[in-house]
């Protein structure tokens, strides 16, 4: 039988909260497929409020992904405001998804994209919501796996209590072998219960569970070994690595916000990976090698998200775009295809030591300057080398200076304070390079 909507609970209490637009889905390209027509139904849960979530390239993916099965259905959820978390308590009204309003714990995988850390809070209110226990051990049949994957699950253990599965790495393909998995577990009649499809996750690469490891300790505290539950479960757990990024023309249809995100355009990530080794960076370590989508793969792309979703923007994206070997090529070819529309191209901050004055026309031909940004991330020299982000001033200065020649008369930077080794000389230089 299928769960029923919570929707006609929901509905009285939305007058109450502040934006109640963002918790009634319906968003353009947006799905809902017949609950019964699947065999495993996911919910994936970005861990922070609509505005940021809906606009994640990784959600988006992983709901298209597994949309398009046969056998599956995935609806998506977001983390509520305090507002409606407290008439969500008072009403009892459970987690939901905001595609077909069902309960989270209806589901039988909620799987979890953690882009930073700060949503690991986020990911228990959800879970005490729902009424799913917290602890993955309290857990049974009847509750859905959580699953946790994104660049702040790549190190699974601040977590690892409350997750019963951390997928490391890519996830385009790691999400099609997971619902094989359950699949074909709950067709065979659950054999061995929980444990028995925990294990069975526990060997397809690039999943961690954590429940499956003995840890032991030595007298100071230390970890002395880390040791398998069962012959079945790897010593070590490998990322998943997509390698053809042209074979995964994700999202193909855009979802289009009916409230206010903090994005709104259509999103082509360019290449995936960075070989540049900044030291703050966390994803430029864990998601090498990199890997390029082809000049006609980013054009294909590009078209069908304009044409699927009349935005009128297109970012293209990466951890340092202008990097890409055809970078001219992709940029000048869509100049010339969008030349005289009402579509923008857009590069996300970009390095200025790849960054040229050729490449910012293209991108802003149609008439568009919205400014230039650039992250030095550090004001002086010195803190610069310390975290290996060799830019200088005079490059900084003369590419500045070039493009105020050029007509531009905007430009974004970027910097961080906190770093290791800084002193308060190193952040008034943030002051000194912006004045300069």
């Amino acid at each position: 039988m299928a769960p029923t909507s919570v929707f006609p609970a929901l509905e009285p209490i939305l007058p109450r909260v502040a934006k109640p637009v963002q918790y009634v889905g319906g968003e353009g390209n947006s799905q809902v497929k017949p609950w019964d027509s699947a065999a495993v139904r996911w919910a994936l849960l970005y861990p922070d409020a609509y505005e940021v979530g809906l606009p994640n390239q990784g959600v988006q993916i992983l709901y298209e992904v597994l949309n398009e099965r046969a056998d599956a259905l995935a609806e998506r959820c977001y983390a509520v405001w305090p507002d409606l978390e407290a008439l969500m308590r008072e009403s009892g009204v459970p987690s939901f998804t905001v595609d077909a309003h069902h309960a989270v714990g209806d589901f039988d995988v909620l799987g979890v994209s953690f882009s930073t850390e700060l949503g690991y809070t986020n990911l228990l209110t959800t879970l005490d919501l729902a009424g799913i226990p917290l602890h993955a051990r309290d857990r049974d049949e009847s509750h859905p796996v959580v699953v946790a994957g994104g660049h702040a699950a790549f190190n699974p253990e601040p977590v690892a209590d409350f997750v019963d599965v951390a997928a490391l790495g890519d996830g385009e393909e790691v999400v099609g072998d997971i619902t094989d998995v359950v699949r074909d577990w709950k067709e065979q009649g659950r054999p061995g219960g929980r444990r028995e499809l925990l294990l069975r996750l526990s060997s397809t690469p690039g999943c961690y569970v954590p429940s499956l490891y003995d840890v032991t300790y030595a007298d100071d505290g230390h970890i002395a070994a880390v040791t398998p539950a069962d012959e079945r479960v790897p010593a070590s757990v490998q990322k998943r690595t997509t390698i053809e990024l042209d074979d995964w023309p994700y999202p193909k249809k855009p979802l289009v916000p009916l409230a206010e995100t903090v994005h709104e355009r259509a999103s082509v990530e360019i290449f995936r990976g960075c070989t540049r080794g900044c030291r703050f960076c966390q994803a430029g370590m864990i998601t090498r090698p990199v890997r390029e989508r082809s000049l006609q793969g980013v054009g294909e792309m590009v078209d069908a998200a304009v044409r699927a979703s009349g935005f009128d923007e297109v970012g293209l994206l990466s951890l340092s775009s202008a990097d890409h070997s055809e970078i001219a090529e992709i940029t000048k070819g869509l100049a010339d295809r969008y030349e005289g529309t009402n579509t923008s191209l857009s590069l996300p901050s970009t390095r200025v030591d790849a960054f040229n004055i050729d490449l910012a026309n293209e991108i802003s031909r149609n008439g568009r300057r919205s400014g230039l940004t650039f992250a030095p991330e550090g004001g002086s020299e010195r803190i610069r080398r310390v975290i290996n982000k060799m830019v200088s001033e005079d490059d900084l200065i003369r590419t500045c200076a070039e493009a105020f020649s050029q007509g531009w008369r905007q430009v974004k930077l970027y910097f961080m304070c906190g770093l290791p080794t800084e002193t308060d000389e190193d952040v008034l230089e943030i002051a000194g390079m912006a004045h300069r």
